[in-house]
C-alpha cells in the first residue's frame, strides 16, 4: 500500500502542485476583490496573483491583507484612546474668530475623523532642525521629574542620537518613568541599533511591529512613522523629525538638512500622550497608568490656540489625514502652500489640488531640489505634470534636503507633522499630524515656506518635455510602483 501510494505521489505530484496553486490564487484573488476598497489596489493585487498564482497569492497574504484594521488589538486600541480622549474637555465651539469663516465646516469635518476634540490654550512654538529640536528636547528631558515617553521612526546611534541616549539615562538614574518605542523598520537605520544602547542604559524600549524571533511578517508592511515626546505629561514635541545628526551642523559647518519640529503645551499634551500610550499597549501590553503619564493643569505661555491631533494609520483610521486634506483643500478661497519632501498624492488628492487652482486659488508646492530617496524623487517627476498644467506651481528648493511636511490654508489653518502627501504615509504608515487654526502660526509656517520659494527653481511643463525619453521613462515605470516606496 505504501509503495502504491508513493509512485501515486510521484506520478501525479504536478497535478496536486497545479490543484493547490489554483486554489490559493483564486483565494487570494477573491479576498482582494471583496476587502480592498480602492479599485486601483484590487485590479493591481489580482492581476499580481493571476500572473504569478503561487507566489503571488503568498506575496498577497503578506503584504496585501490589513490585518491591524481588524483584530482585536485594534479595538483594544481604540478603547484606550476614548478613555484619554474623555478627559479633555475644553472643546472650542466657533474657530471663525482664530482663523476665518470658512473654517468651520472643516472643524466639523475635523470632529468626525478625528477621535479627538478641537482645544483652546495649546502654546505651539516652531523649531528648526535638528540645531534648536534636540536641545530643546534634551531641557526637557533633563527636567523631567515623573515620566518621559518617547516614540520614533528613525532613532540613529549618532553623536545626536547618544546625547538623548544620555539624557534618557540620567532621567533613569533620578528615578522617572521612561518608555521608548523605536519603529522596528527606523531602527535599522544605523548599525548598530541604538535599541542595545538604551536597554544597557536600563531605559525600558520597544520595538512597534516586530517580535523577539524576527519581524511579524503579516504587518512587515506597515510602520510607525509617528514621532512624540512627552515629559511629565506637560510638555510635548511632534512634527517631521526623526533622531539623527544629519538634521545638526557638525564639526565641519557643513549645511545640514532641514525639518521643522513642533514644542507644544497645554491639552494637546493629552492627545499626544493617548496615542503614545495606545502605541505602547498595543506593542508591549503594558498599560500605562494615567496619574504617572498625564497632566491634569496647564499653564502655557502666550500666545494659545486652538489645535487638536490626527492620527492616520492602517487601521481604523486609514483615511484621516486623507479626509481632513480633502476638506482642506476643498474650504481655500485665497491660497493652498504646500511643502513635502515625498510629494505624490493619490487621485482624489490631486483633483482636489487642481480643482482648487482652477478655481483661481494660488496653489504653491515645494519640492527638494535633492531628494534624499532618488527612486521616490524620480516617481515625483513622473506626476509633476499634473498639478502644473492645471495651474499649481512647483518649485524646487535650492540648498540643503529639506524633510519638512507643511501645509497652510489662507493664511490661517495649518496642517504639520510626520504625514508626507504620499501612498505609504496616507494608507500604510502609523502617522500623527496637528490641524491648527491660527493666523500667527500659519504667517510663520508661510514665511518658511516663501522663504524656499526664494531661493528655489519653478519646475515648468518644457523642463519635464525636453527630459530625454529613457528618463521620462524611468521614471514613469518607478512611478507605477509608487504605492510601495
Amino acid at each position: 500500500m505504501l509503495l502504491y501510494l508513493q509512485a501515486f505521489l510521484q506520478e501525479y505530484w504536478p497535478h496536486f502542485v497545479f490543484l493547490f496553486t489554483l486554489a490559493a490564487a483564486a483565494t487570494a484573488a477573491v479576498h482582494a476583490a471583496m476587502n480592498k476598497t480602492d479599485v486601483r489596489a484590487a485590479i493591481g493585487w489580482v492581476g499580481i496573483i493571476l500572473l504569478s498564482p503561487l507566489f503571488g497569492a503568498f506575496f498577497y497574504l503578506i503584504a496585501g491583507i490589513n490585518r491591524v484594521r481588524h483584530d482585536q488589538i485594534s479595538q483594544q486600541r481604540d478603547k484606550s484612546l476614548r478613555h484619554y480622549s474623555t478627559l479633555d474637555d475644553t472643546p472650542i465651539a466657533d474657530v471663525t474668530p482664530y482663523s476665518a469663516p470658512q473654517f468651520a465646516s472643516l472643524q466639523t469635518l475635523g470632529d468626525g475623523v478625528s477621535s479627538f476634540p478641537l482645544c483652546d490654550g495649546n502654546h505651539i512654538q516652531l523649531l528648526c532642525s535638528g540645531d534648536e529640536t534636540y536641545p530643546a528636547m534634551i531641557q526637557a528631558i533633563d527636567g523631567a521629574k515623573l515620566s518621559i515617553a518617547l516614540q520614533t521612526y528613525i532613532f540613529d546611534n549618532d553623536r545626536e542620537g547618544r546625547k538623548i541616549v544620555d539624557a534618557l539615562a540620567r532621567a533613569v538614574k533620578r528615578g522617572v518613568e521612561v518608555r521608548v518605542l523605536i519603529d522596528a523598520i527606523g531602527s535599522k537605520y544605523s548599525r548598530p541599533p541604538i535599541v542595545h544602547l538604551l536597554r544597557r542604559q536600563g531605559v525600558r524600549t520597544a520595538l512597534f511591529m516586530t517580535n523577539p524571533l524576527g519581524m511579524r511578517m503579516p504587518y512587515a508592511n506597515l510602520r510607525s512613522h509617528r514621532k512624540i515626546l512627552i515629559v511629565d505629561g506637560c510638555i510635548g514635541f511632534t512634527g517631521g523629525m526623526n533622531i539623527r545628526a544629519g538634521f545638526t551642523t557638525g564639526p565641519s559647518h557643513e549645511p545640514a538638512a532641514c525639518d521643522t519640529h513642533f514644542r507644544v503645551e497645554g491639552p494637546i499634551v493629552l492627545q499626544l500622550t493617548a496615542v503614545f500610550s495606545q502605541d505602547w499597549e498595543f506593542t508591549t501590553r503594558e498599560a500605562l497608568p494615567y496619574d504617572i503619564w498625564c497632566c491634569e493643569s496647564w499653564s502655557p505661555p502666550m500666545p494659545r490656540v486652538p489645535a487638536r491631533c490626527v492620527r492616520s494609520g492602517p487601521d481604523r483610521t486609514i483615511l484621516s489625514t486623507h479626509h481632513m486634506l480633502l476638506g482642506a483643500f476643498a474650504v481655500a478661497q485665497h491660497s493652498i502652500r504646500i511643502q513635502s519632501p515625498y510629494f505624490l498624492p493619490d487621485v482624489a488628492l490631486l483633483g482636489a489640488i487642481n480643482t482648487a487652482a482652477r478655481r483661481g486659488i494660488r496653489v504653491d508646492i515645494v519640492i527638494p531640489g535633492r531628494n534624499n530617496l532618488r527612486l521616490v524623487n524620480y516617481a515625483m517627476t513622473a506626476q509633476l505634470d499634473q498639478v502644473i498644467r492645471n495651474g499649481c506651481r512647483v518649485w524646487r528648493a535650492r540648498g540643503p534636503f529639506n524633510h519638512s511636511k507643511l501645509i497652510t490654508i489662507d493664511g490661517a489653518w495649518s496642517y504639520v507633522g510626520s504625514s508626507n502627501l504620499d501612498p505609504r504615509s496616507l494608507r500604510l504608515n502609523f502617522e500623527l499630524d496637528i490641524e491648527i487654526y491660527s493666523r500667527a502660526m500659519a504667517r510663520d509656517l508661510e514665511q518658511r515656506i516663501d522663504a524656499e520659494i526664494e531661493n528655489a527653481e519653478a519646475v515648468t511643463l518644457e523642463a519635464l518635455a525636453a527630459m530625454p525619453f529613457v528618463k521620462r521613462l524611468r521614471n514613469k515605470i518607478i512611478w507605477l510602483a509608487s504605492p510601495y516606496l
